[in-house]
């Protein structure tokens, strides 16, 4: 068959969910990269998460997470040598026994892969001179969440400077989920690896910030109150994502 007088011979097919995906994309390196995970992805997807081509654009995805039940416990200590302060902890096992604010819900994102993928993630880049950001990985269902804001941009280390051409858009999906679970509202601030003097003021100087995470009132909340920090996420959830 000829397109434009040109041989359709540059176009490829691979499977997708769902059947057989046509792509009309000249298939580059990064390409051929994209759809041998897009295999691997159908043959063993990570628990709760699917992604698919969105149409015939091989360079443009959508996913789906579903939220998670509570995942916590491996996250109440570091070695055994610190614990974190009794609230987290207290919170920490109920969330083993009662789940996440996320639970149940269905939410889907936008990807985006860059075309020196996976040289570069899907991730935010800088444009323009005032340095507008454009996120390529986007959650299309609103969510509560500190790490995600109202537009559906997401905040994860591993799409910026963690990010390494072995990492895969399954393992993208596994660790975006696994945010549900564990909330980063200090961003690097890892409570479990401080001990109680450095976490209160890690907090102390959070609250004196405004541009950090994504979702700053999100995140304070989630520090100063996590019971109606979780409520509200509740009704978000049951809201947008049921």
């Amino acid at each position: 068959m000829m397109i434009g007088g040109r041989s359709s011979s540059s176009s490829s097919t691979a499977t997708a969910a769902g059947g057989t995906w046509v792509s009309t994309t000249s298939v580059s390196a990064s390409g051929r990269r994209i759809q041998r995970e897009m295999s691997e992805l159908n043959a063993d997807p990570p628990p709760h998460c699917s992604a698919a081509p969105k149409g015939d654009n091989l360079f443009h995805w959508v996913a789906t997470i579903i939220g998670p039940p509570g995942e916590r416990l491996g996250y109440l200590y570091d070695s055994g040598r610190e614990k974190i302060n009794s609230a987290i902890l207290i919170s920490s096992l109920l969330f083993i026994f009662l789940g996440t604010p996320y639970q149940g819900g269905i939410f889907f994102l936008d990807i985006t892969f860059p075309s020196d993928y996976p040289f570069q993630p899907p991730k935010r880049v800088l444009v323009g001179t005032q340095g507008s950001d454009i996120y390529k990985v986007i959650f299309k269902t609103c969510i509560y969440h500190c790490n995600i804001d109202a537009a559906g941009n997401l905040s994860l280390d591993i799409l910026k400077d963690s990010w390494s051409p072995a990492l895969t858009i399954s393992k993208v999906l596994t660790a975006i989920r696994s945010i549900f679970s564990n909330p980063d509202p200090c961003r690097q601030c890892k409570v479990c690896r401080m001990s109680y003097a450095v976490i209160m003021l890690k907090i102390w100087l959070f609250f004196l910030m405004t541009d950090s995470p994504l979702t700053s009132g999100v995140a304070r909340l989630y520090l100063a109150d996590k019971a109606k920090h979780d409520e509200i996420a509740s009704e978000w959830t049951l809201r947008f994502a049921k």
